[in-house]
C-alpha cells in the first residue's frame, strides 16, 4: 500500500501536488473550503493569490486580487487602489469579509487582510 502511495505521488502532475499542499495549508488555518463559502455572510478564508490586476471600476481604479485555495477561487476587490505592498501573485493571505456573487464569479470587496 505504501508503495502505491509513493508511485502515486511520483506520477502526480506538479501542479495537482501543489493544489493538494495549498489545500491542507488552506484547512489548517480554519477557513472553510471556498467552493462551499456562504454568500452575504461575514466570513474568514485563506489562500494563494494566482493573479493582480488594476481595473477601472465606476471612474476610480480597484486593485483585484484572485485568491485560489486548491477548492476555488475568489476576487477580493480593493476600491480606490491601484498596489498594495506585498500583495501579488504567489503570497499567501487570509481574508475576512462578505462574500457576493456575481454570475459564475464571487467577490469580496475591502477585505481585511493578512499577508501571509
Amino acid at each position: 500500500m505504501a508503495l502505491r502511495k509513493f508511485v502515486s505521488k511520483l506520477t502526480q502532475p506538479v501542479h495537482e501536488q501543489d493544489q493538494e499542499r495549498l489545500a491542507q495549508w488552506c484547512e489548517l488555518q480554519g477557513g472553510p473550503p471556498l467552493d462551499a463559502i456562504p454568500m452575504r455572510h461575514p466570513i474568514f478564508i485563506a489562500g494563494e493569490i494566482r493573479s493582480v490586476r488594476i481595473v477601472p471600476r465606476a471612474g476610480a481604479d480597484a486593485l483585484e486580487a484572485t485568491v485560489m485555495d486548491g477548492h476555488g477561487a475568489v476576487t477580493a476587490v480593493f476600491l480606490g487602489r491601484r498596489r498594495i505592498a506585498g500583495l501579488s501573485p504567489g503570497r499567501r493571505v487570509k481574508l475576512e469579509g462578505v462574500v457576493t456573487q456575481d454570475g459564475p464569479e464571487r467577490y469580496i470587496y475591502n477585505p481585511v487582510y493578512t499577508l501571509m
